[in-house]
């Protein structure tokens, strides 16, 4: 119930919305700052079609199979290798951490708006090539035209502004520079994502409706959610966060599977 009564609140103004989303994710990162298993903070990609390519992992990622698969579809749409890359809502590192190690950018750098969280990511996700700071992604901490690429992971929902977040990745991207972005509306909210989208001075290349392979990416890995949570979570609050990690039969795969909610990259 409060799962929903939250969600619900988060639709009634873009101030609101900002407020309540940054308020959850500083308290989460405050409340698991010692929780090093969890790096992830997205609903996965399983590949379901010939030119999805799964990612070979070592031993110690495979548990974030699904969730590094999303990173890895989304971060493969743009050349990066060598190049100077941002993701802008790093949450808990674990992508940034991802692309840094695997995809081989020259220099990456992880921003999220939560003290916390960039506190996490320092403690735990460590590289030579790999950067975190704390930074507002409509307000972004960097000059003009300093990377190649920015890298946006269900995060942008939770943004008070889309035109401010697309203009502040315009003005942070060099030309010819990609944004690389994957995440989920309500079906009625779709056309306003386009819409800010057409507004701004950004290019759209491609996109996808990647909606079936979240949905088989929950399904496979509900289990490991599921235990997650309640081996570590205090039992008041596991229907919440079952909620939010995207547990089979609550909120999120039941709607992205009836297509009241839309996933797109």
């Amino acid at each position: 119930m409060f799962a929903e009564t939250f969600l619900w609140m988060t639709r009634q103004s873009p101030r609101l919305r900002r407020s309540l989303w940054r308020g959850l994710f500083g308290l989460l990162a405050g409340k698991f700052r010692d929780v090093t298993w969890w790096q992830y903070m997205n609903y996965g990609f399983a590949p379901l079609d010939a030119g999805d390519q799964a990612p070979a992992l070592q031993a110690a990622d495979e548990p974030d199979r699904y969730a590094i698969n999303l990173y890895h579809h989304v971060a493969s749409g743009a050349p990066i290798a060598e190049r100077d890359v941002l993701e802008v809502g790093c949450g808990r590192g674990g992508g940034s951490s991802y692309i840094a190690r695997y995809l081989k950018p020259a220099r990456m750098v992880g921003v999220d708006i939560s003290h916390n969280a960039i506190a996490f990511c320092r403690k735990v996700h460590r590289a030579a090539n790999l950067d975190y700071r704390h930074g507002d992604a409509e307000a972004l901490p960097f000059a003009d035209a300093s990377f190649d690429a920015v890298v946006n992971v269900e995060s942008s929902f939770c943004y008070g502004s889309l035109d401010g977040f697309f203009a502040e990745v315009a003005r942070v991207l060099r030309p010819g520079g990609y944004l690389l972005l994957a995440d989920l509306r309500l079906a009625g909210e779709v056309a306003d994502l386009d819409a800010a989208l057409a507004r701004s001075s950004l290019n759209l290349v491609n996109r996808r409706d990647i909606t079936q392979n979240v949905v088989e990416a929950l399904a496979r890995d509900s289990e490991r959610r599921s235990k997650a949570t309640g081996d570590r979570i205090p039992r008041p609050f596991r229907r919440m966060f079952n909620v939010f990690l995207g547990v089979e039969g609550t909120r999120m795969p039941v709607h992205l599977r009836s297509r009241e909610m839309i996933y797109l990259s």
